[in-house]
């Protein structure tokens, strides 16, 4: 029995052994097979040819549209400029500087370095994708000479071994030589002789090391690292980092490095290709790079359809150019530039980011829309929004008075000791260097006073405010702490690109959309890989929106600033705007909107040289472009204010600033005010108590009681003291009132008894009216107090229907298809006695076809 089990398991481990046999069997084959296959495929790869780099790169050449898909803007690789040159008579430093950067162990590795691709590979694991391949120089000439820029397993490693297959047929000084001169530096510009010609008129062989290393830092973005584009302060960097790297190998001495790194480096001016709206479009194309990839944007064959409007382009151009020379001679301010957006899609319609990008003078290809400039005053409308979501009005009174916000200083402006030791004493003075007392926030706003501005701005905080400007679209106030209060009069920097779109939002009411200058890409087989998808997003409340509109289209508002037929005065139109000028007088804005169309222009100097004079120097161009762009609009309105403020807001919410306590009266008796006194009549005495605002609300509630201890405030003896000086020389033009002063007894001439009768003698009830007839009206008055009729307002649904006046009772219409539409319809009259006292009575009729 024990055989039997011995020979049984014998057997079963003779046949186990035979399956781990043949499976190793079936294993070395399947190893075999997929490495033969391997091996003739790779025997079929052969070294890519380096002799035709112009015609690979214009077959595929990327094209860029204007909205039509009908002008051509611009063709990336039309112009191609390209100048070889042997190895001999490339700068040693160049070849280095290349090295350091791009790589290090170049010397070392036989084309591919097998760690960074294993951390490659790992990460790409990691990520799902396959976008990581520690390239060196040889996979980068190799990546560059291969049509397909996708990023399948097997074009990896394909670039990995003919990279292996090239550092066996090309000496390290072929593959650098090649490297060097295939090289984009930008544009149309390719290889490093090309590059030194067009940036330094030198040959590549005469470049100094700084040079070098500027050269060696462009190719990793051209775009991105342009010497011009508004980059270069990351150029500088990048050029810096190569020197670093340079000294670490032991390319230069520390002496070389610290002579080279402080070297300034003067680029010559870019040289005029054939392009079309050349600031919007290498704004397109850096974004088409960062998304898609150098490559695919240099051999993708891309068609790309943008947002521009070429129509609006050339008139924003020739205005700009226009503008821009009349201030150089009047202002001193050499150049400017403007931004036109649809609010309602975020489509970038114009960008001018100069008046002339081939201007040498005025370092014109300098894309100003997309720099970072203080935009002054233009910054307030947001400081005021904060304002509005918590709860304070367009009606809210502050009182523009001289004011130390500094609460080391003297109420008066001058210093202690404490603040010269650590502080500097801030007063700040209105443009006119005029103080003009309490004010609405609305008549602050529309005329950029900047003493209530201040104010504003620390009742809302720093930080809450910037909040709002950053869900609105300004990217770069990122740290609250580094500002003061001067941040409401344009102390941080942004983009006029940005601020247009961001004004764009008030246009919105409230709902943003990302500015973009993307309507359709396609690849060369006609594939759609990108078309425009609205994407909005609610970022301010409509009603504080609306009432930002409402203040800054307000010409009556706006006129002590710049009168009553200014650049913002468009007849037919409602057209809101802010200007914004720095105190150095370096920036010159005006940002300006309807529903339809957002414009922002700045106007200066490139070198930040101040202009003789800033104020409103934008205005006249942003308004006659303006006025071309509604031309092609089709006039929507702004949404009016309608609702009113209810009568228990805190009497300085409401614009009644000469105290904090008030009762209602009726103007016709000067009696106390109740349920039946009409708002025609109704007033307000307020209780002399003047203070600044500081006394009456909590900064943190403005809405809730008022703070029991004002005076803990910091700023709060500063406000008062101009507050009171103020008063103090104006107090007799105003009548002072105690509470014993106000009325005791209640309005008698408007109550329950003394509303007026009234009813229809015609038409009669369910009266059949058809389109084209005639409505006749009679209506029977009387009144219990013996009051004269004063009027009757007529209204059919909600048709405005006209009014009677005089005393008359009688009233007549002709029906039309445009009043209201047919069925029953509420004829509905509101009767008015001389005393305002109302009746509203109603009755049912019916309309025929």
């Amino acid at each position: 029995m024990k055989h039997r089990k011995h020979h049984k398991k014998k057997k079963q481990s003779i046949l186990k052994d035979h399956h781990k046999a043949n499976l190793k069997v079936l294993i070395l084959s399947s190893i075999a097979l997929i490495g033969g296959i391997i091996l003739i495929w790779l025997a079929t790869l052969k070294t890519p040819d380096f002799n035709a780099f112009n015609d690979r790169i214009v077959a595929s050449s990327t094209k860029i549209y204007d909205r039509t898909g009908e002008v051509l803007l611009y063709d990336i690789h039309e112009d191609v400029k390209r100048n070889v040159v042997p190895f001999e008579e490339i700068s040693i430093h160049a070849k280095n500087a290349t090295v350091a950067i791009e790589d290090s162990e170049f010397y070392e590795h036989n084309g591919i370095k097998p760690k960074a691709i294993l951390r490659a590979v790992l990460a790409n694991l990691k990520s799902g994708e396959f976008s990581q391949g520690g390239s060196t120089l040889t996979q980068q000439i190799v990546k560059n000479t291969l049509l397909t820029q996708n990023k399948r397993v097997s074009r990896k490693l394909k670039e990995w071994i003919l990279a292996v297959k090239v550092e066996r047929e090309f000496s390290k000084e072929q593959i650098l030589e090649i490297y060097l001169n295939e090289a984009p530096y930008g544009g149309s510009i390719y290889g490093i002789q090309e590059a030194s010609k067009t940036f330094f008129d030198k040959d590549a062989k005469d470049v100094t090391l700084a040079e070098a290393a500027y050269l060696a830092a462009i190719p990793n973005a051209p775009t991105f690292f342009s010497p011009y584009g508004q980059n270069k302060d990351r150029l500088d960097e990048r050029k810096n980092l190569v020197l670093s790297r340079m000294k670490e190998l032991g390319f230069i001495s520390d002496e070389e490095y610290l002579e080279s790194k402080d070297e300034v480096v003067e680029f010559l001016p870019r040289e005029d290709v054939g392009i079309k709206a050349p600031h919007f479009v290498f704004w397109v194309r850096e974004y088409l790079e960062e998304k898609y990839g150098r490559e695919v944007v240099l051999r993708g064959g891309l068609n790309v359809k943008t947002t521009l409007d070429w129509g609006l382009q050339e008139k924003a151009e020739e205005i700009v150019t226009k503008h821009a020379e009349i201030n150089t001679e009047l202002h001193g301010a050499t150049n400017a530039a403007l931004v036109a957006i649809d609010p309602k899609t975020g489509q970038v319609l114009s960008m001018v980011g100069s008046r002339d990008y081939f201007d040498k003078e005025i370092d014109g290809n300098f894309n100003v829309t997309t720099a970072q400039r203080q935009p002054g005053s233009s910054f307030k409308p947001f400081v005021y929004a904060t304002a509005f979501k918590k709860g304070f009005e367009p009606q809210t009174t502050i009182f523009d008075t001289k004011t130390e916000f500094n609460p080391d200083c003297l109420p008066d402006g001058s210093e202690t000791e404490i603040a010269a030791a650590e502080f500097k004493c801030y007063h700040p003075r209105n443009y006119d260097n005029k103080y003009l007392g309490p004010m609405s926030l609305k008549n602050a706003l529309a005329q950029s006073r900047n003493v209530p501005a201040v104010k504003l701005l620390y009742l809302t905080s720093i930080r809450d405010s910037i909040k709002t400007a950053q869900d609105m679209g300004l990217s770069t106030l990122n740290d609250p702490d580094r500002y003061g209060l001067t941040l409401v009069l344009g102390g941080g920097e942004v983009r006029l690109l940005e601020m247009t779109s961001a004004y764009g939002v008030f246009a919105n009411e409230g709902v943003r959309n990302k500015p973009t200058g993307i309507l359709e890409i396609t690849s060369q087989n006609g594939s759609v890989l990108e078309s425009f998808r609205q994407s909005s997003a609610r970022v301010l409340d409509k009603e504080v929106a609306v009432k930002i509109n409402d203040v800054l289209s307000d010409n009556e508002a706006r006129t002590p600033l710049w009168g009553s037929r200014s650049f913002m005065y468009h007849p037919g139109y409602d057209v809101a705007g802010k200007t914004g000028t720095t105190d150095n007088k370096v920036d010159a804005w005006m940002v300006g909107y309807t529903p339809e169309i957002a414009v922002g222009v700045w106007s200066g100097n490139n070198d930040n040289t101040p202009m003789g004079s800033g104020s409103g120097i934008s205005g006249a161009l942003w308004g006659e472009f303006m006025g071309y762009a509604l031309t092609k609009t089709t006039g929507e309105r702004f949404t009016p204010i309608t609702e009113s403020l209810p009568n228990e807001m805190k009497p300085i919410l409401r614009g009644q600033w000469l105290g904090g306590e008030s009762v209602f009266i009726d103007t016709m008796s000067g009696k106390l005010a109740t349920e039946y006194t009409p708002q025609e009549t109704l007033g307000e005495i307020v209780i002399t108590d003047v203070h600044s605002i500081l006394h009456w609300i909590n900064k943190k509630d403005p809405k809730g009681p008022a703070p029991a201890n004002p005076e803990n405030d910091d700023q709060y003896p500063n406000w008062e003291f101009g507050v009171f000086n103020w008063w103090q020389e104006n107090m007799n033009r105003y009548s002072s009132v105690s509470e014993e002063d106000l009325p005791t007894e209640k309005d008698d001439i408007h109550t329950e008894e003394s509303i007026p009768e009234a009813s229809f003698d015609s038409p009669y009830h369910n009266e059949t009216i058809s389109y084209g007839e005639q409505l006749y009206i009679d209506i029977n008055y009387d009144s219990p107090i013996n009051a004269d009729l004063q009027k009757i307002d007529f209204f059919l649904g909600n048709y405005y229907l006209g009014t009677a006046r005089n005393g008359s009772r009688d009233f007549s219409v002709t029906i039309t298809e445009g009043m209201v539409s047919p069925g029953d319809q509420e004829l509905k009259a509101v009767v008015v006695d001389e005393f305002f006292n109302k009746k509203t009575v109603s009755d049912t009729i019916k309309i025929a076809n």
